[in-house]
């Protein structure tokens, strides 16, 4: 199917995709109803969606409240049975026909970040809805029963999901959401019970699958015109705090062969972290994205730079190679200008999750049966997917954003693409369910 360009409102759209695109260079695959899933996806929008064209709907705000009403709503449509587990995860379920299998999850969240996009999140949730809807409608018999989940609060570090895998981190519940109140506030506003989280974990062998539906929220796919991304796995991320020790002193006064400048080595630095991290092929990436000079007057040469490194890649090993060379190199710069260098590693990051292939398969199957172009590649961005990494198989499909633009009110994917996501999860979780 070629790819429209879409510049207008979304419900423009709905009426330029009249029905369910069959995709087929043989027989036809089930595919969803591509009207009924941009109605729904627009109807999201009503809850938090703002002037700027995107949407602000924090996890336990107002907003997020209607948003989590109308998708109950919307489940109990597609004849889903609906509950809220104690984490506040809204979960929808279809039973299977074999009593011995275990599910097939499938979903995303519908909570954004400050004045965020329409996209994020919300693509994952309503085609896993829609897919839902549409072996329902048809009659379709799964083997497996099939779950449907909205994750709680996953831009607050995936809270919900965390919980479901058993994951959160210790004190998160008394941390303070964007929203204003703690997170144990939260999940108790949303019907929620954050006394008794445990009965919202799923163990290694609960689950048959977890296979979520996203926008790539990058470029590589829109740049390309490749219709799917068939996710190897997400990133490990590192994060270091860097302090560049020199020595402060006056600027009008001390000679430039007699400075230590902190700033002035921090600022090679940069450009250290930079060379090295694009010296050989791969899609690993590196970024200095805080800096701070002390003691921060325009006549005080900089004594004291803190700084942040951050690198990511789907090889924990090769990060670790990487930081070697650029301490090696800081150390150089250091010893060149008079400075020192020191990392203290934040222990906030993440270990990198490979999907499994079977999934990967089971995705590519499914373009393939829909006649759509696809390709694997990493998430570079933490997901709910994440969390489910040691419970079951799973897997991730991605769809395009039109410039590589998210976290923004101009994040936009294109309605066929948003229907060839739906129609491609559909035939994911039909592949992987016939086993």
């Amino acid at each position: 199917m070629k790819r429209r360009e879409f510049t207008g409102a979304l419900g423009a759209g709905v009426a330029a995709l009249a029905g369910p695109f069959p995709h087929s260079r043989h027989q036809s695959p089930p595919v969803v109803d591509g009207e009924r899933l941009l109605r729904s996806f627009e109807g999201l929008r009503s809850y938090g969606g703002t002037e700027a064209g995107g949407t602000e709907r924090l996890a336990y705000s107002d907003a997020d409240l209607g948003a989590r009403t109308y998708v109950r709503e919307l489940m109990r449509d597609a004849g889903l049975e609906v509950s809220v587990d104690s984490a506040g995860n809204i979960i929808g379920r279809r039973a299977g026909t074999a009593g011995d299998l275990h599910p097939i999850l499938i979903g995303s969240h519908i909570d954004s970040v400050p004045d965020g996009g329409n996209y994020d999140g919300n693509v994952g949730s309503m085609g896993a809805l829609e897919a839902a809807w549409t072996i329902h409608d048809r009659g379709l018999r799964l083997r497996h029963p099939l779950e449907i989940a909205i994750f709680q609060n996953e831009e607050g570090g995936l809270v919900g999901s965390a919980i479901m895998a058993g994951e959160l981190k210790p004190g998160a519940l008394d941390q303070v959401a964007q929203s204003g109140m703690t997170i144990r506030e939260g999940i108790r506003r949303i019907g929620g019970d954050p006394d008794h989280l445990e009965s919202a974990r799923r163990r290694p062998g609960d689950l048959a699958f977890y296979v979520e539906l996203h926008i790539e929220q990058g470029a590589i796919l829109d740049e390309s015109a490749t219709a799917i991304g068939v996710v190897e796995g997400i990133v490990g991320i590192e994060w270091w705090d860097v302090t560049v020790e020199g020595f402060a002193n006056h600027a009008g006064t001390t000679p430039m062969d007699r400075r230590h400048d902190a700033l002035l080595a921090a600022a090679k630095f940069v450009q250290a972290v930079n060379r090295i991290v694009t010296s050989e092929p791969g899609r690993q990436v590196g970024t200095v994205g805080r800096i701070r000079a002390e003691p921060g007057a325009p006549n005080v040469i900089p004594g004291r730079v803190v700084a942040s490194l951050e690198l990511r890649d789907l090889d924990a090993a090769k990060v670790q190679r990487l930081f070697g060379l650029i301490e090696a190199e800081a150390n150089r710069i250091g010893e060149a200008s008079g400075t020192t260098f020191t990392f203290a590693n934040r222990d906030l990051g993440s270990t990198p999750r490979p999907t499994q292939e079977r999934v990967r398969l089971a995705v590519e199957h499914a373009a393939g049966e829909l006649g759509l172009s696809h390709r694997r590649m990493p998430s570079g961005a933490g997901h709910d997917a994440q969390s489910f990494a040691d419970i079951c198989p799973f897997g991730m499909i991605f769809v395009p954003s039109v410039g590589g633009i998210s976290h923004s009110p101009r994040e936009r994917t294109r309605p066929e693409d948003l229907v060839n996501g739906a129609n491609v999860l559909l035939g994911t979780v039909l592949e992987l369910d016939r086993g």
